[in-house]
Protein backbone atom coordinates (compact mmCIF):
# COMPACT_ATOMS: atom_id res chain seq x y z
CA UNK A 1 0.00 0.00 0.00
CA UNK A 2 1.00 3.35 -0.93
CA UNK A 3 2.05 5.72 2.31
CA UNK A 4 -0.94 7.92 3.00
CA UNK A 5 -0.24 11.71 1.48
CA UNK A 6 0.29 14.10 4.29
CA UNK A 7 -2.68 17.05 4.30
CA UNK A 8 -1.64 20.34 3.09
CA UNK A 9 -2.53 21.58 6.06
CA UNK A 10 -0.04 19.67 8.02
CA UNK A 11 2.61 20.19 5.57
CA UNK A 12 2.31 24.03 6.41
CA UNK A 13 1.82 23.92 10.11
CA UNK A 14 5.18 21.57 10.04
CA UNK A 15 7.02 24.08 7.83
CA UNK A 16 6.13 27.02 9.85
CA UNK A 17 6.30 25.33 13.28
CA UNK A 18 9.57 23.16 12.40
CA UNK A 19 11.90 24.09 9.61
CA UNK A 20 11.25 28.03 8.82
CA UNK A 21 10.58 29.92 11.84
CA UNK A 22 11.15 28.32 15.32
CA UNK A 23 14.57 26.58 14.20
CA UNK A 24 15.95 29.77 12.92
CA UNK A 25 15.60 32.06 16.16
CA UNK A 26 16.80 29.06 18.53
CA UNK A 27 13.50 27.86 20.46
CA UNK A 28 14.09 27.40 24.15
CA UNK A 29 12.48 25.90 26.75
CA UNK A 30 10.59 29.01 28.54
CA UNK A 31 9.08 28.66 32.46
CA UNK A 32 5.60 29.19 32.04
CA UNK A 33 5.17 29.25 35.37
CA UNK A 34 7.41 32.50 36.04
CA UNK A 35 5.88 34.20 33.09
CA UNK A 36 2.28 33.15 34.43
CA UNK A 37 3.02 34.72 37.69
CA UNK A 38 4.29 37.82 35.77
CA UNK A 39 1.20 38.41 33.66
CA UNK A 40 -0.92 38.66 36.34
CA UNK A 41 1.14 40.54 38.45
CA UNK A 42 0.59 43.16 35.82
CA UNK A 43 -2.76 44.28 36.56
CA UNK A 44 -1.93 45.43 40.13
CA UNK A 45 0.33 48.17 37.69
CA UNK A 46 -3.17 48.88 36.69
CA UNK A 47 -5.24 49.16 39.39
CA UNK A 48 -7.27 51.94 39.82
CA UNK A 49 -8.57 53.41 43.13
CA UNK A 50 -7.45 52.53 46.94
CA UNK A 51 -4.69 49.77 46.92
CA UNK A 52 -5.20 46.96 49.23
CA UNK A 53 -2.30 46.04 51.71
CA UNK A 54 -1.18 43.14 49.82
CA UNK A 55 -0.49 45.26 46.57
CA UNK A 56 2.76 43.63 44.80
CA UNK A 57 3.91 46.54 43.22
CA UNK A 58 5.00 48.84 46.13
CA UNK A 59 5.69 51.69 43.06
CA UNK A 60 2.32 52.10 42.48
CA UNK A 61 0.01 54.69 44.91
CA UNK A 62 -3.86 55.33 45.55
CA UNK A 63 -5.28 57.21 42.58
CA UNK A 64 -8.53 58.16 41.36
CA UNK A 65 -10.62 58.12 44.79
CA UNK A 66 -13.08 60.68 43.83
CA UNK A 67 -14.87 59.02 40.50
CA UNK A 68 -17.75 59.41 40.11
CA UNK A 69 -18.35 61.18 43.30
CA UNK A 70 -19.60 64.55 41.07
CA UNK A 71 -22.24 62.33 39.88
CA UNK A 72 -23.17 61.01 43.17
CA UNK A 73 -21.96 57.54 42.71
CA UNK A 74 -19.25 55.51 43.40
CA UNK A 75 -16.86 54.79 40.54
CA UNK A 76 -14.04 54.16 42.28
CA UNK A 77 -11.71 50.99 41.48
CA UNK A 78 -10.96 49.00 38.25
CA UNK A 79 -8.27 49.08 36.01
CA UNK A 80 -6.12 51.99 33.70
CA UNK A 81 -6.88 50.18 29.84
CA UNK A 82 -3.11 51.08 29.12
CA UNK A 83 -0.39 53.41 29.52
CA UNK A 84 -3.05 56.37 30.42
CA UNK A 85 -5.00 57.16 33.13
CA UNK A 86 -8.64 56.73 31.63
CA UNK A 87 -11.38 53.61 32.62
CA UNK A 88 -13.35 52.73 29.72
CA UNK A 89 -15.77 50.35 30.27
CA UNK A 90 -15.76 48.55 27.17
CA UNK A 91 -12.14 47.08 26.75
CA UNK A 92 -12.28 46.40 30.70
CA UNK A 93 -15.20 44.29 30.56
CA UNK A 94 -13.73 42.44 27.95
CA UNK A 95 -10.74 42.17 29.75
CA UNK A 96 -12.68 41.06 32.88
CA UNK A 97 -14.69 37.94 30.46
CA UNK A 98 -10.91 37.08 28.96
CA UNK A 99 -9.83 36.53 32.28
CA UNK A 100 -12.59 34.53 33.76
CA UNK A 101 -12.85 32.37 30.72
CA UNK A 102 -8.60 31.93 31.13
CA UNK A 103 -10.28 30.63 34.77
CA UNK A 104 -13.21 28.35 34.18
CA UNK A 105 -11.10 26.88 30.72
CA UNK A 106 -7.27 27.15 32.37
CA UNK A 107 -7.88 27.61 36.62
CA UNK A 108 -6.88 23.90 37.25
CA UNK A 109 -3.53 24.74 35.32
CA UNK A 110 -2.73 27.45 37.32
CA UNK A 111 -1.25 26.27 40.60
CA UNK A 112 -0.64 28.74 43.32
CA UNK A 113 -0.88 31.74 41.13
CA UNK A 114 -5.23 30.30 41.37
CA UNK A 115 -5.59 32.62 44.09
CA UNK A 116 -4.01 35.70 42.13
CA UNK A 117 -5.77 34.68 39.07
CA UNK A 118 -9.11 34.85 41.02
CA UNK A 119 -8.36 38.26 42.88
CA UNK A 120 -7.52 39.73 39.68
CA UNK A 121 -10.93 38.51 38.02
CA UNK A 122 -12.87 40.23 41.60
CA UNK A 123 -11.04 43.71 41.18
CA UNK A 124 -12.34 44.30 37.72
CA UNK A 125 -16.08 42.62 39.02
CA UNK A 126 -16.27 44.65 41.99
CA UNK A 127 -15.48 47.67 39.90
CA UNK A 128 -18.44 46.37 37.05
CA UNK A 129 -20.99 46.03 40.02
CA UNK A 130 -20.74 49.59 40.49
CA UNK A 131 -20.87 50.68 36.84
CA UNK A 132 -24.14 49.08 36.63
CA UNK A 133 -25.59 49.60 39.96
CA UNK A 134 -28.36 52.05 38.34
CA UNK A 135 -31.08 50.40 36.93
CA UNK A 136 -31.06 50.41 32.85
CA UNK A 137 -27.65 52.36 33.39
CA UNK A 138 -23.75 51.69 32.25
CA UNK A 139 -21.26 54.17 33.38
CA UNK A 140 -18.80 53.56 30.70
CA UNK A 141 -16.04 56.04 30.99
CA UNK A 142 -14.10 58.03 33.86
CA UNK A 143 -11.98 60.74 32.70
CA UNK A 144 -11.94 63.18 29.67
CA UNK A 145 -10.13 61.33 26.97
CA UNK A 146 -8.32 64.59 25.44
CA UNK A 147 -7.60 66.28 27.88
CA UNK A 148 -5.69 62.92 29.66
CA UNK A 149 -3.72 62.26 26.79
CA UNK A 150 -2.57 65.85 26.34
CA UNK A 151 -1.06 65.31 30.01
CA UNK A 152 2.05 62.85 30.81
CA UNK A 153 1.21 62.12 34.54
CA UNK A 154 1.46 59.85 37.11
CA UNK A 155 -2.27 58.34 37.84
CA UNK A 156 -0.94 59.04 41.44
CA UNK A 157 -1.09 62.79 40.42
CA UNK A 158 -3.61 63.24 37.82
CA UNK A 159 -5.46 66.86 37.62
CA UNK A 160 -7.10 65.78 34.41
CA UNK A 161 -11.07 66.22 34.84
CA UNK A 162 -12.47 63.08 35.77
CA UNK A 163 -15.70 63.34 33.83
CA UNK A 164 -18.08 60.83 33.77
CA UNK A 165 -20.18 59.35 31.00
CA UNK A 166 -22.95 56.64 30.89
CA UNK A 167 -25.53 54.73 28.45
CA UNK A 168 -29.08 54.75 29.42
CA UNK A 169 -32.30 54.65 28.02
CA UNK A 170 -32.30 58.28 26.08
CA UNK A 171 -28.46 56.96 24.94
CA UNK A 172 -28.17 53.54 23.99
CA UNK A 173 -25.22 51.57 24.51
CA UNK A 174 -26.16 47.64 23.81
CA UNK A 175 -22.30 47.02 22.96
CA UNK A 176 -20.76 48.14 25.97
CA UNK A 177 -24.01 46.89 28.08
CA UNK A 178 -23.61 43.50 26.30
CA UNK A 179 -20.22 43.19 26.92
CA UNK A 180 -20.38 43.73 30.77
CA UNK A 181 -23.52 41.20 31.05
CA UNK A 182 -20.83 38.70 29.40
CA UNK A 183 -17.98 39.81 31.76
CA UNK A 184 -20.36 39.20 34.70
CA UNK A 185 -22.22 35.80 33.78
CA UNK A 186 -18.48 34.78 33.20
CA UNK A 187 -17.41 35.53 36.25
CA UNK A 188 -20.45 34.61 37.75
CA UNK A 189 -19.13 31.03 37.05
CA UNK A 190 -15.76 31.40 37.95
CA UNK A 191 -17.15 32.24 41.62
CA UNK A 192 -19.99 29.91 41.70
CA UNK A 193 -18.48 27.33 43.98
CA UNK A 194 -15.75 29.81 45.53
CA UNK A 195 -18.06 32.19 47.20
CA UNK A 196 -22.29 31.77 45.91
CA UNK A 197 -23.38 34.91 47.18
CA UNK A 198 -20.86 37.22 45.15
CA UNK A 199 -21.62 34.64 42.57
CA UNK A 200 -25.26 34.71 42.56
CA UNK A 201 -25.02 39.07 42.51
CA UNK A 202 -23.08 38.90 39.33
CA UNK A 203 -25.72 36.75 37.86
CA UNK A 204 -28.17 38.65 38.43
CA UNK A 205 -26.91 41.91 37.25
CA UNK A 206 -25.75 39.88 34.47
CA UNK A 207 -28.96 39.46 33.54
CA UNK A 208 -30.65 42.84 34.61
CA UNK A 209 -27.69 44.34 32.13
CA UNK A 210 -28.00 42.39 29.29
CA UNK A 211 -31.88 43.05 29.59
CA UNK A 212 -31.01 46.70 29.53
CA UNK A 213 -28.84 46.05 26.38
CA UNK A 214 -31.54 44.19 24.15
CA UNK A 215 -34.39 46.44 24.94
CA UNK A 216 -32.72 50.30 23.80
CA UNK A 217 -30.74 49.12 21.03
CA UNK A 218 -27.89 50.91 20.05
CA UNK A 219 -23.99 51.76 19.83
CA UNK A 220 -22.69 53.47 22.30
CA UNK A 221 -19.91 55.39 20.19
CA UNK A 222 -23.49 56.82 18.54
CA UNK A 223 -24.49 57.63 21.79
CA UNK A 224 -21.09 59.29 23.15
CA UNK A 225 -18.84 59.39 19.81
CA UNK A 226 -17.21 62.64 21.06
CA UNK A 227 -15.77 60.93 24.33
CA UNK A 228 -15.31 57.48 23.30
CA UNK A 229 -14.16 57.65 19.75
CA UNK A 230 -11.56 57.48 17.97
CA UNK A 231 -9.98 55.85 21.45
CA UNK A 232 -12.79 52.98 21.77
CA UNK A 233 -15.28 53.88 19.32
CA UNK A 234 -17.37 50.55 17.88
CA UNK A 235 -16.58 49.77 14.77
CA UNK A 236 -18.29 46.51 14.25
CA UNK A 237 -21.55 47.04 15.38
CA UNK A 238 -23.32 46.15 18.73
CA UNK A 239 -24.68 42.92 17.38
CA UNK A 240 -21.97 40.69 18.54
CA UNK A 241 -21.82 41.93 22.20
CA UNK A 242 -26.07 40.77 22.58
CA UNK A 243 -25.03 37.44 21.17
CA UNK A 244 -21.96 37.51 23.11
CA UNK A 245 -24.03 38.50 26.11
CA UNK A 246 -26.76 36.43 25.29
CA UNK A 247 -23.79 32.97 25.14
CA UNK A 248 -21.95 33.52 28.23
CA UNK A 249 -25.60 33.80 29.95
CA UNK A 250 -26.68 30.34 28.76
CA UNK A 251 -23.15 28.97 29.89
CA UNK A 252 -24.11 30.00 33.09
CA UNK A 253 -27.65 29.32 33.40
CA UNK A 254 -28.25 27.25 30.97
CA UNK A 255 -32.10 28.87 30.63
CA UNK A 256 -33.54 27.83 27.20
CA UNK A 257 -34.60 31.72 27.28
CA UNK A 258 -30.98 32.45 25.96
CA UNK A 259 -30.67 29.34 23.70
CA UNK A 260 -34.18 30.69 21.86
CA UNK A 261 -32.69 34.11 21.93
CA UNK A 262 -29.50 33.08 20.75
CA UNK A 263 -31.55 30.57 17.71
CA UNK A 264 -34.15 33.43 16.86
CA UNK A 265 -30.94 36.30 16.33
CA UNK A 266 -28.46 34.49 15.12
CA UNK A 267 -29.36 35.87 11.27
CA UNK A 268 -30.88 39.12 12.42
CA UNK A 269 -27.88 39.92 14.44
CA UNK A 270 -25.24 37.99 12.07
CA UNK A 271 -23.55 35.57 13.94
CA UNK A 272 -22.05 34.57 10.59
CA UNK A 273 -20.56 37.55 9.56
CA UNK A 274 -17.01 38.89 10.42
CA UNK A 275 -15.42 35.80 11.92
CA UNK A 276 -12.15 36.91 11.19
CA UNK A 277 -11.89 38.57 14.20
CA UNK A 278 -11.80 38.13 18.34
CA UNK A 279 -10.59 41.01 20.09
CA UNK A 280 -12.33 44.10 22.64
CA UNK A 281 -14.53 45.52 19.66
CA UNK A 282 -15.53 42.21 17.49
CA UNK A 283 -16.54 38.60 19.44
CA UNK A 284 -18.11 36.90 16.27
CA UNK A 285 -14.54 34.10 16.35
CA UNK A 286 -15.76 33.91 20.69
CA UNK A 287 -19.12 33.68 20.47
CA UNK A 288 -19.03 30.56 18.44
CA UNK A 289 -16.03 28.68 20.63
CA UNK A 290 -18.59 29.57 23.57
CA UNK A 291 -21.56 27.72 22.08
CA UNK A 292 -19.09 24.65 21.57
CA UNK A 293 -19.51 21.67 23.90
CA UNK A 294 -22.16 21.58 25.95
CA UNK A 295 -24.39 23.10 22.97
CA UNK A 296 -23.83 20.98 19.22
CA UNK A 297 -27.55 21.55 18.32
CA UNK A 298 -26.25 24.97 17.59
CA UNK A 299 -24.55 23.53 14.24
CA UNK A 300 -24.44 26.62 12.22
CA UNK A 301 -21.69 27.74 14.88
CA UNK A 302 -19.82 25.03 14.85
CA UNK A 303 -19.05 25.45 10.94
CA UNK A 304 -18.80 29.10 11.60
CA UNK A 305 -15.85 28.04 14.41
CA UNK A 306 -14.37 25.69 11.64
CA UNK A 307 -13.92 28.47 9.00
CA UNK A 308 -12.56 30.71 11.67
CA UNK A 309 -9.73 28.12 12.87
CA UNK A 310 -8.53 27.54 9.61
CA UNK A 311 -8.40 31.41 8.07
CA UNK A 312 -6.02 31.35 11.04
CA UNK A 313 -3.85 28.51 9.27
CA UNK A 314 -0.95 29.94 7.50
CA UNK A 315 -1.07 29.28 3.84
CA UNK A 316 -4.86 27.86 4.52
CA UNK A 317 -6.82 30.08 1.57
CA UNK A 318 -8.89 32.12 2.17
CA UNK A 319 -6.45 33.45 4.80
CA UNK A 320 -7.41 36.64 6.90
CA UNK A 321 -4.08 36.19 8.61
CA UNK A 322 -0.71 37.72 7.62
CA UNK A 323 2.06 36.31 9.51
CA UNK A 324 5.52 37.94 9.41
CA UNK A 325 9.06 36.37 8.55
CA UNK A 326 9.71 35.46 12.37
CA UNK A 327 5.92 33.85 12.73
CA UNK A 328 3.90 36.15 14.49
CA UNK A 329 0.10 36.37 13.30
CA UNK A 330 -0.32 40.02 12.26
CA UNK A 331 -2.72 42.41 11.76
CA UNK A 332 -2.72 45.73 10.56
CA UNK A 333 -3.49 48.33 13.15
CA UNK A 334 -2.32 49.41 15.85
CA UNK A 335 -1.14 47.11 19.04
CA UNK A 336 -1.04 43.48 17.14
CA UNK A 337 -0.17 41.51 20.09
CA UNK A 338 -4.23 41.96 21.08
CA UNK A 339 -5.00 39.87 18.48
CA UNK A 340 -1.50 37.42 19.04
CA UNK A 341 -2.84 36.78 22.30
CA UNK A 342 -6.73 36.76 21.63
CA UNK A 343 -6.80 35.02 18.37
CA UNK A 344 -3.74 32.23 19.91
CA UNK A 345 -6.67 31.56 23.04
CA UNK A 346 -9.22 31.21 20.70
CA UNK A 347 -7.25 28.35 18.96
CA UNK A 348 -6.14 26.73 22.27
CA UNK A 349 -9.97 26.54 23.84
CA UNK A 350 -10.71 25.34 20.01
CA UNK A 351 -8.27 22.48 20.19
CA UNK A 352 -9.56 21.90 23.75
CA UNK A 353 -13.06 21.09 22.75
CA UNK A 354 -11.60 19.06 19.40
CA UNK A 355 -9.57 16.99 21.56
CA UNK A 356 -12.46 16.55 24.11
CA UNK A 357 -15.00 15.44 20.57
CA UNK A 358 -12.55 13.31 19.28
CA UNK A 359 -12.70 15.60 16.05
CA UNK A 360 -10.37 17.41 13.78
CA UNK A 361 -11.03 20.97 11.49
CA UNK A 362 -11.44 20.61 7.80
CA UNK A 363 -10.02 23.37 5.43
CA UNK A 364 -10.42 22.72 1.80
CA UNK A 365 -8.63 19.26 1.23
CA UNK A 366 -6.62 18.33 4.50
CA UNK A 367 -7.60 18.62 8.10
CA UNK A 368 -5.76 19.94 11.18
CA UNK A 369 -5.87 18.33 14.30
CA UNK A 370 -5.79 19.60 18.25
CA UNK A 371 -2.46 18.81 18.30
CA UNK A 372 -1.54 21.37 15.52
CA UNK A 373 -3.79 23.99 17.19
CA UNK A 374 -2.18 23.78 20.17
CA UNK A 375 1.03 23.85 18.58
CA UNK A 376 0.65 27.16 16.83
CA UNK A 377 -0.72 28.50 19.78
CA UNK A 378 1.93 28.18 21.64
CA UNK A 379 4.58 28.75 19.23
CA UNK A 380 2.67 32.00 19.28
CA UNK A 381 3.25 32.35 23.23
CA UNK A 382 6.82 31.15 22.88
CA UNK A 383 7.58 34.19 20.03
CA UNK A 384 6.37 36.59 23.16
CA UNK A 385 8.26 35.21 25.13
CA UNK A 386 11.66 35.54 23.31
CA UNK A 387 11.89 33.32 20.06
CA UNK A 388 12.39 36.01 17.93
CA UNK A 389 14.61 37.40 15.51
CA UNK A 390 14.70 40.47 17.47
CA UNK A 391 15.77 37.71 20.21
CA UNK A 392 13.70 39.82 22.80
CA UNK A 393 10.70 39.29 25.51
CA UNK A 394 8.07 40.96 24.84
CA UNK A 395 6.57 40.67 28.24
CA UNK A 396 8.21 43.44 30.76
CA UNK A 397 10.67 41.68 33.22
CA UNK A 398 10.49 38.19 32.04
CA UNK A 399 13.95 36.96 30.51
CA UNK A 400 17.45 38.90 29.73
CA UNK A 401 16.01 41.31 27.12
CA UNK A 402 12.53 42.97 27.05
CA UNK A 403 10.96 46.58 26.51
CA UNK A 404 12.63 49.16 28.97
CA UNK A 405 10.76 52.14 27.50
CA UNK A 406 7.13 51.72 27.51
CA UNK A 407 4.96 54.00 26.94
CA UNK A 408 3.24 53.91 30.19
CA UNK A 409 3.00 57.10 32.43
CA UNK A 410 3.29 55.20 35.94
CA UNK A 411 6.33 53.31 34.70
CA UNK A 412 8.36 56.15 33.25
CA UNK A 413 7.50 58.56 35.85
CA UNK A 414 9.44 58.50 38.76
CA UNK A 415 7.42 56.91 41.90
CA UNK A 416 5.57 58.90 44.59
CA UNK A 417 8.08 57.28 46.52
CA UNK A 418 11.35 57.99 44.88
CA UNK A 419 9.67 61.34 43.92
CA UNK A 420 6.72 62.38 46.92
CA UNK A 421 6.05 66.50 44.98
CA UNK A 422 3.89 66.54 42.45
CA UNK A 423 4.38 66.28 38.77
CA UNK A 424 2.10 67.96 36.58
CA UNK A 425 0.86 68.12 33.78
CA UNK A 426 3.37 68.93 30.98
CA UNK A 427 6.15 68.71 33.53
CA UNK A 428 6.18 64.97 32.47
CA UNK A 429 6.87 65.50 29.19
CA UNK A 430 10.95 65.27 29.81
CA UNK A 431 10.49 61.52 31.01
CA UNK A 432 8.38 60.75 28.05
CA UNK A 433 11.06 62.13 25.66
CA UNK A 434 13.96 60.78 27.62
CA UNK A 435 16.33 58.27 26.07
CA UNK A 436 16.62 56.51 29.42
CA UNK A 437 14.84 52.89 30.96
CA UNK A 438 11.55 53.29 32.69
CA UNK A 439 12.14 53.45 36.29
CA UNK A 440 9.57 51.30 37.63
CA UNK A 441 9.09 47.84 36.05
CA UNK A 442 5.58 47.01 35.24
CA UNK A 443 6.62 43.82 35.70
CA UNK A 444 4.53 41.16 33.20
CA UNK A 445 3.07 44.16 31.14
CA UNK A 446 3.03 42.63 27.56
CA UNK A 447 3.62 45.69 24.83
CA UNK A 448 2.12 45.82 21.65
CA UNK A 449 5.05 44.30 19.27
CA UNK A 450 6.88 44.57 16.51
CA UNK A 451 5.92 45.34 13.27
CA UNK A 452 5.32 43.07 10.38
CA UNK A 453 9.05 42.80 9.95
CA UNK A 454 9.95 41.63 13.37
CA UNK A 455 11.42 44.54 14.16
CA UNK A 456 10.75 46.90 17.76
CA UNK A 457 11.72 50.10 18.53
CA UNK A 458 12.08 50.61 22.19
CA UNK A 459 10.79 53.86 22.56
CA UNK A 460 7.66 55.39 24.11
CA UNK A 461 6.58 57.75 21.14
CA UNK A 462 5.98 54.33 19.30
CA UNK A 463 2.99 53.86 21.09
CA UNK A 464 1.06 51.29 18.94
CA UNK A 465 4.06 49.07 19.61
CA UNK A 466 5.51 49.80 22.57
CA UNK A 467 2.20 50.33 25.06
CA UNK A 468 0.73 47.67 26.87
CA UNK A 469 -2.77 46.99 27.29
CA UNK A 470 -4.97 44.94 29.96
CA UNK A 471 -6.52 43.09 27.27
CA UNK A 472 -3.47 41.85 25.52
CA UNK A 473 -2.50 39.97 29.09
CA UNK A 474 -5.92 38.41 29.77
CA UNK A 475 -5.96 36.04 27.50
CA UNK A 476 -2.74 35.04 27.57
CA UNK A 477 -3.05 34.50 31.39
CA UNK A 478 -5.17 31.33 30.11
CA UNK A 479 -2.35 30.57 27.54
CA UNK A 480 0.64 30.26 29.96
CA UNK A 481 -1.62 28.60 32.26
CA UNK A 482 -1.69 25.40 29.56
CA UNK A 483 1.99 25.26 28.63
CA UNK A 484 3.25 25.72 32.39
CA UNK A 485 1.06 22.22 33.01
CA UNK A 486 1.54 21.34 29.19
CA UNK A 487 5.49 22.56 28.26
CA UNK A 488 6.26 20.54 25.93
CA UNK A 489 2.94 19.19 23.22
Amino acid sequence: MAPRARSPVLVLLQLLLLLGVAGRYGAVGHDYGDALRKSILFFEGQRSGRLPPDQRLKWRGDSALHDGAADGVDLTGGYYDAGDNLKFGFPMAFTATLLAWSVIDFGRNMGDQLGEALSTVHWATDYLLKATAVPETVYVQVGDAFRDHSCWERPEDMDTPRTVYKVDRAHPGSDVAGESAAALAAASIVFRSRDPAYSRRLLDRAVEVFEFADKYRGAYSSSLRAAVCPFYCDFDGYQDELLWGAAWLHKATRRREYREYILRNEQILGAGDTINEFGWDNKHAGINEVLMGKADYLESFKTNADSFICSLLPGVPPSHIQYSPGGLIYKAGGSNMQHVTSLSFLLLVYSNYLSHAGKTVHCGRGAATPADLRRLAKRQVDYILGDNPMGMSYMVGYGSKYPLRIHHRGSSLPSVRAHPGHIGCKAGSRYYLSPDPNPNVLVGAVVGGPNTTDTFPDARPFFQQSEPTTYINAPLVGLLAYFWAHPTI
